[in-house]
């Protein structure tokens, strides 16, 4: 932490009830996303409430500090991360505020997940589900108009805001939504609202045709802002206009939100396909026949997921070239399941477009066909070898006609890069999820990437098409916006400059001028080429890479558990931010920790991020013996519930062992640390005294001097030792010498619990193997 950094921290913390830390340690967590971009922020401010909110605001337009707001910071195209102040909405501003027959009062922080169990006890939900619906915010989907599969059935989230209570850039707070124009508004900061209805009236009115003739004529459009149906005769939207703005224009702390009542009845197929144009083609008809879902999903991704899930392998021939996953929903059983009837009978029977068709007949089944098209995209970082699946042209979107013809273009320019990628489409509504395969250690690969944007782009705009459909445009984008609009491109400038004349919030997000935008600030990477040296590999923003040769004498990394080589920077590599680790859902199990306090800190992802920053010298090694590191590896108990659930199986708790036997190698250990850690030795002692170690558990006085000596909580329930180990007995029974007897065999190493506590535990588990005739044998 720099004295820039030391002097914001405590200016912010005496104006704010909220946190606010620069360390290094902490603002590293936060310089990254879902995204292929990495920047390190100023410092992270967690505000509590609105009036935190509005000091930071103005803290910030007083000192020229960039403001970056951030949900769960699972956006893919870096729209929340920048060199500014951070303002993390997760973390206390996550409540619904209240509810009535159809909207619902929220929070930005609030997860759309939680939203949706509040809203089901009412019989209501919100109708736009992004496929991260467990983790991501109500803010993030309303900063990037969030849609997802649900598109045709409900639109997207720009649809559904009533109104918004907003932050304005001069640190003013209002109330938005529909106002009249020509009338003159009441309440606080009237003037500023006023201001705005009349100047954006001019602007919109004065460059209506240009809007007209250059809006993208598809169902979906997040490039730029949104212009069309902002102003009319009546009044000004104010809601749409800020959906869909990624945070530049305002930054919002309440949202009014229309809801819609549960489906009744819902049901699932799949259309199986062995050609990709075929499946394309069937998509332009779902809609018409009643379809409320239609994803389309490639043969890699359906390979991937044969690999990863049994029941897949069963249900999807490995001759699948393509999948479309359409849903129905209705009133009525009958209603529903004579709609999937009659989508399935035109793509199969009538048109011959599809080979075969699986629908779900239970409610096991409807959610495993969802998995596929939720999950499956994520698993794609399991993958071997260095090259990933890089999301900066994933969300494209056509006018559905044109699909199929895009698909075409699509295959021949990938062909032509040398490159191969994942397709994932919302097929219903034109919407593209383009993943291409590249390294960004790889030099070469890094100069594809703008020039492989850049053609796909010049085919998405020769359909008609906008390259961001609910993505926004963030680090990704921004450089090809003022392409895509034109002259168009003036009008969301001003607008702009209408907001936020000082250019504060997130800028360089939307409007922009840094031609090389899309390659400047992407993760560093670094590829270990054996325990004692390694090469750590910079980017530059022409695409080309600078290498510097690091001796691990140094103190890049000092190893200290048994990695091979390049294991630990690889490890670190593998997370892509999804942000999946961060969910509280009752059907994952992921951390503990993060549930019962869901800061990004306890989230297995930083601790990611964390340990990469260290292999890529982005944050001192000499950070890993520090107190602030160890905070943070300290959160983690290594239950492996993160690891057994993440998409890309990232080991973080072997990363975390590495980093607490960084700290012990430095600093040793605490004498509390260092009885649990002999806990083995110590019960031998108690053991052999076991009447008078037992009587000392249940002894207050002994109780505190325990917790004084050696760090055991007073009031942690403590387990009381057996009359005599099992060990013991073990050697008694002769179960320490190995049987040669016939039959199957169980080789038992009893734990320090079962052992010298809970006895019990063992002769069951000796008793359950007897009785099915299995011989067990207890090494000594």
């Amino acid at each position: 932490m720099n004295q820039n950094q030391e002097t914001i921290e405590a200016d912010l913390r005496g104006l704010l009830e909220g946190e606010v830390r620069c360390d290094d340690v902490f603002v590293e967590m936060y310089s990254s996303d879902a995204s292929i971009y990495a920047i390190k922020p100023l410092g992270v401010v967690r505000p509590r409430h609105t009036a935190d909110v509005i000091a930071c605001v103005q803290y910030a337009l007083e000192n020229h500090l960039p403001i970056h707001s951030r949900g769960a910071g699972t956006g893919l195209a870096g729209g929340s991360i920048g060199p500014g102040l951070v303002l993390d909405f997760s973390h206390f501003m996550r409540r619904a505020i209240s509810h009535d027959d159809t909207t619902v009062r929220v929070q930005p922080g609030l997860t759309l997940s939680q939203l949706n169990s509040y809203l089901a006890l009412h019989g209501r939900h919100f109708g736009p589900d992004p496929a991260t619906q467990e983790v991501t915010t109500i803010g993030g989907m309303l900063a990037v108009d969030a849609s997802g599969s649900h598109w045709l059935e409900h639109g997207s989230a720009r649809q559904h805001v009533e109104s918004m209570r907003v932050v304005l850039a001069d640190g003013r707070c209002v109330e938005l939504s529909r106002v009249k124009r020509g009338g003159i508004t009441t309440g606080k900061n009237a003037d500023r609202v006023d201001g705005l209805v009349s100047s954006l009236s001019d602007l919109l009115v004065r460059d209506a045709e240009l809007v007209a003739q250059h809006t993208p004529q598809t169902r979906v459009n997040n490039c730029g802002y949104c212009l069309t149906g902002i102003v009319t005769p009546e009044d000004v939207d104010f809601p749409r206009l800020l959906t869909g703005s990624e945070g530049t224009l305002a930054l919002t702390v309440e949202a009014t939100l229309r809801t819609q009542p549960l489906p009744a009845y819902k049901s699932v197929a799949l259309l199986l396909f062995d050609r990709l144009e075929n499946a394309a083609q069937a998509a332009l008809e779902m809609p018409e026949l009643g379809a409320s879902a239609c994803d389309l999903m490639d043969r890699r991704l359906l390979t991937l997921a044969r690999e990863t899930n049994v029941h897949f392998d069963l249900l999807i021939p490995s001759d699948t070239e393509a999948v479309l996953l359409i849903e129905s929903q209705g009133d009525s059983l009958s209603e529903v399941r004579d709609s999937i009837d009659r989508m399935v009978d035109w793509a199969r029977r009538r048109h011959h477009l599809a080979f075969g068709a699986r629908v779900a007949s239970d409610a096991y089944e409807f959610n495993l066909y969802w998995q596929l098209a939720r999950q499956v995209v994520p698993s794609l970082y399991r993958l071997t070898g260095t090259s990933r699946p890089l999301p900066f042209i994933e969300d494209a979107a056509v006018p559905p006609s044109r699909l199929p013809e895009i698909l075409v273009r699509l295959q021949n320019l990938l062909k032509k890069h040398h490159v191969t990628a994942s397709v994932f489409s919302h097929a219903g509504h034109g919407q593209l999820h383009v993943r291409p395969f590249l390294d960004l250690a790889n030099s070469e690969h890094i100069r594809k990437l703008h020039a492989l944007a850049s053609d796909f782009y010049e085919e998405i705009w020769q359909c008609g098409g906008t390259i961001s459909g609910e993505h926004g445009d963030g680090l990704s984008r921004t450089s090809f916006v003022a392409q895509q609009y034109g002259p168009l491109y003036r009008t969301l400038r001003d607008i702009k400059k209408l907001f936020d004349p000082q250019n504060i919030l997130n800028p360089g997000k939307i409007i922009g001028n840094d031609p090389h935008l899309m390659t400047t600030n992407l993760r560093r990477v670094m590829q270990t080429v054996s325990l004692n040296q390694a090469v750590a590999a910079e980017v530059k923003p022409d695409g080309s890479s600078l290498e510097r040769v690091v001796d691990r004498d140094s103190g890049l990394v000092q190893l200290q558990l048994n990695w091979d080589d390049a294991e630990l920077a690889h490890a670190a590599r593998e997370c892509n931010g999804c942000g999946s680790c961060r969910s509280q859902a009752d059907q994952w199990r992921m951390c503990p920790i993060y549930r019962f306090s869901p800061g990004e800190e306890a989230s297995p992802r930083a601790k990611a991020n964390l340990m990469r920053a260290v292999s890529t010298g982005r944050l001192d090694p000499a950070e890993m013996a520090g107190e602030d590191l160890k905070q943070v590896t300290d959160l983690c108990f290594h239950c492996h519930q993160c690891r057994l659930e993440c998409p890309a199986t990232v080991d973080i708790p072997k990363l975390m062992v590495e980093c607490k036997a960084q700290y012990a190698a430095t600093n040793g250990l605490k004498p509390s640390d260092a009885f649990f850690a002999k806990l083995e030795l110590f019960s031998k002692w108690g053991s052999l005294i076991h009447p008078v170690a037992n009587w000392a558990f249940a002894n207050r006085q002994m109780r505190w001097l325990l917790e004084k000596t050696f760090g055991l909580a007073q009031g942690r329930k403590l387990p009381r030792f057996a009359r005599s180990p099992f060990m013991r007995r073990a050697s008694r029974r002769r179960l320490t010498r190995a049987t040669r007897d016939a039959g199957p065999k169980v080789l038992y190493f009893v734990d320090i619990y079962a052992n010298w506590f809970d006895v019990q535990l063992a002769e069951a588990f000796l008793a359950v193997l007897s009785h099915n005739g299995v011989a067990v044998y207890v090494h000594p």
